[in-house]
């Protein structure tokens, strides 16, 4: 219970990092930028980035909540499913500015991939683990 507390607990936090760091922590180019025109492009990256982070974070209270081992294991897969979306909004989805010593590449990016590797990172470790603690069952002869 306790472990599940705790890790639901920098989940949610990690979450809460994707959603509004780009806005306030590690923020994006501002609202024009020379290479992209009025509005950039990697703020449509931290907008989608705020849909995903609430996401995770929701996910990671409900693993709080929830205590049945299978039902902590599809919220991890969910955590583990939207952590690479996280990834792949900047990278590949929907990118950032052209210019690459823009600050959407050389601090929010950055950090959204560190923040969302970790995620998969643990996710993926919670899921393997939890296989592992499984007892065998003993078949009826």
């Amino acid at each position: 219970m306790k472990k599940s507390i705790i890790c639901g607990a920098i989940i949610t936090t990690l979450g809460l990092l994707i959603a509004f760091g780009p806005q306030f922590l590690f923020r994006v180019c501002s609202t024009s930028c020379s290479c992209c025109g009025d509005i950039p492009t990697c703020h449509w990256s931290a907008r989608a980035e705020i849909g995903i982070g609430m996401l995770i974070a929701a996910l990671g209270l409900c693993l709080i909540v929830l205590n049945d081992s299978k039902t902590q294991l599809g919220l991890m897969i969910g955590i583990f499913f939207s952590s690479i979306i996280a990834l792949a909004i900047p990278h590949v989805l929907i990118g950032g500015c052209e210019m690459k010593n823009m600050a959407c590449h050389r601090v929010a990016f950055p950090a959204i991939t560190v923040i969302g590797a970790v995620l998969l990172a643990v996710s993926a470790l919670y899921a393997v683990l939890s296989e592992f603690r499984k007892t065998p069952v003993a078949m009826n002869q």
